[in-house]
């Protein structure tokens, strides 16, 4: 059996400065330190840093008075900023700068007096975050269908936002939706998705041209790994997302000539590392890697944590 690994995979720039930034205030302020949400969507990662001292919350109020408290990479409503800023807490703010820049668009196109549509997926931590940073008129909407229930005017200027982690095909159809819908419509080229994201959907249609069977590396709850098995599975290869190693079933690889691997912006290698050992436990297997671009993009440390 082959076994070709994805390039790129795995841990993105902005998943890596998160982790960067909770490992550097525990370093620098010592345990505990609190995390609203999880930092980045890996159970692996946040049980690792659980283990260095993080405590993890869902909101402010789990947060002791005075407690060093950390944004997650998905990036908090204004009101979680307001409500951190009237008790005094000390912050690090954890989002991912592409997640920022979200923000900002949206900003800047209400600033223009145009209706913001922010193409996302509702309940998602980055869509609640950036719901809560602008203010104006902000329609989300998640699919095509979505563009037809619009209850706004054909002849109205609008601009749309799209969340980082969505599936570069079906985010192009909806913006030609909104074209075809709207005189008036304003918005960041697709390319403006998440590079990483982009990258690690190209990679894996390439491996959709060479493998049986793909397995994707990453949490239930991740967008980005979701859109990854999605996109297997619609060109017509068997695609499963696993948390670990330990949900792989022999079964599916059992007639894979060439079984496909890749992992989520916020998998860790070492998932990886173990996936490929269970499938070479399952049948002799060569281990190779596709060509692909290598990602060089880093992300500055807040101020404070850089040294």
């Amino acid at each position: 059996m082959k076994i070709i690994l994805a390039q790129p995979r795995g841990f993105c720039a902005g998943v890596v400065r998160a982790i960067d930034i909770v490992e550097r205030a525990l370093a620098k302020h010592g345990a505990p330190v609190y995390v609203r949400h999880e930092i980045v969507h890996n159970r692996h990662v946040v049980e690792s840093l659980k283990a260095k001292g993080a405590r993890f919350v869902e909101t402010l109020e789990d947060v002791p008075a005075g407690a060093v408290t950390i944004f997650s990479a998905h990036g908090v409503p204004r009101k979680v900023l307001d409500e951190a800023k009237s008790r005094l807490l000390p912050t690090i703010d954890a989002t991912c700068p592409l997640v920022t820049k979200v923000h900002n668009q949206g900003r800047r196109y209400i600033a223009q007096g145009r209706i913001v549509v922010f193409i996302g997926h509702a309940g998602h931590p980055e869509v609640e975050g950036t719901l809560g940073q602008i203010d104006g008129q902000v329609h989300l909407i998640e699919n095509e269908q979505d563009v037809e229930n619009l209850a706004i005017a054909a002849d109205t200027p609008i601009a749309y936002i799209t969340q980082t982690t969505l599936s570069v095909d079906d985010t192009r159809a909806i913006i030609a939706a909104l074209h075809r819908r709207f005189s008036d419509v304003a918005g960041p080229d697709v390319r403006d998705i998440c590079y990483a994201t982009q990258n690690r959907q190209t990679a894996v249609r390439e491996l959709c041209e060479v493998a049986d069977v793909i397995i994707v590396v990453g949490a239930r709850n991740s967008s980005n790994s979701n859109r990854l098995r999605e996109i297997g599975d619609e060109a017509g290869i068997p695609s499963y997302l696993v948390a670990d190693s330990s949900e792989i079933d022999p079964e599916w690889v059992r007639d894979a000539a060439v079984v496909g691997v890749t992992a989520g912006a916020s998998a860790p290698e070492i998932l990886v590392e173990e996936v490929v050992r269970t499938l070479s436990a399952i049948a002799p297997s060569q281990v190779s890697t596709l060509g692909g671009p290598a990602e060089t993009v880093t992300f500055r440390l807040p101020a404070g944590l850089a040294n």
